[in-house]
């Protein structure tokens, strides 16, 4: 309270809790990110509510593009090792869906557009992908190490690849839809009111500060504090030089 009141109207009126136009204004602020929370586990309730609502059959199902995916070449799956491969196939197999059956893409070459049909390959893990499949000993022995770059490019990552994709061949067979999610216009309603008032007023930015701190780090700023920064600027023999002297 300001120390001038006091002064005019004596102690007494410390008991009334009057607030000055700065403490109400700093209220009227704090009052405002409390609804900026509120609004964000708002959301996050629909959300959960939405994809909780379960699904529906569709009577008749409808085809949706086609999809391609590998099998056991017929050579492999009359073997006796198929049951074998076949387990390898169920952690490393990929899925792609096109409109179109043939799976031809367009692509711009020498300033001409070309079509060529669309690449796929088996997947490809990580280390700690790879892990997670929880391959025995024996398919472990099937994959060899390979090192590449990720989306960043960046740093090289451990991948590992299968040594016999020739097993394996592509199938196209029909996309065919059998269920959809239900869905509730009331909840659509509500979460597009609350993403369209937080756009409308460039709010996002001011709410994810509030729920994460301080949030002064851009993707842009993060190479800054990449070990390898600092040597971008050396020349490649000073570098040399220096893993030298680490080592």
């Amino acid at each position: 309270m300001d120390n001038k009141l006091i002064q005019q109207y004596g102690e007494d009126i410390l008991c009334y809790r009057l607030r000055t136009a700065r403490q109400k204004k700093r209220m009227q602020y704090k009052d405002f990110d409390r609804q900026l929370i509120q609004l964000h586990k708002e959301a996050k309730v629909l959300y959960e509510q939405k994809w909780n609502l379960g699904w529906e059959s569709i009577i008749p199902p409808v085809q949706k593009g086609w999809k391609r995916f590998f099998v056991l070449r017929e050579d492999v799956a009359r073997s006796r090792q198929a049951e074998f491969f076949e387990k390898i196939l169920r952690k490393i197999n990929t899925y792609e869906w096109s409109y179109r059956k043939n799976f031809v893409v367009s692509k711009r070459k020498k300033r001409r557009r070309i079509h060529v049909v669309k690449e796929q390959k088996l997947l490809e893990p990580c280390e700690w992908h790879f892990v997670k499949l929880g391959f025995n000993v024996a398919e472990q022995q099937m994959f060899r190490e390979e090192w590449s770059y990720g989306k960043q490019k960046k740093e090289p990552v451990k991948r590992y690849v299968f040594n016999e994709p020739w097993r394996f061949v592509l199938r196209v067979r029909p996309n065919m839809i059998t269920k959809m999610r239900i869905k509730d216009s009331v909840l659509e309603s509500r979460m597009n009111e609350i993403n369209s008032y937080l756009e409308r007023n460039d709010l996002e930015w001011k709410q994810r500060k509030l729920l994460d701190g301080n949030c002064r780090w851009r993707h842009r700023d993060w190479e800054k504090y990449n070990e390898g920064y600092y040597y971008k600027s050396w020349p490649l023999q000073k570098i040399f030089d220096h893993l030298k002297e680490e080592i």
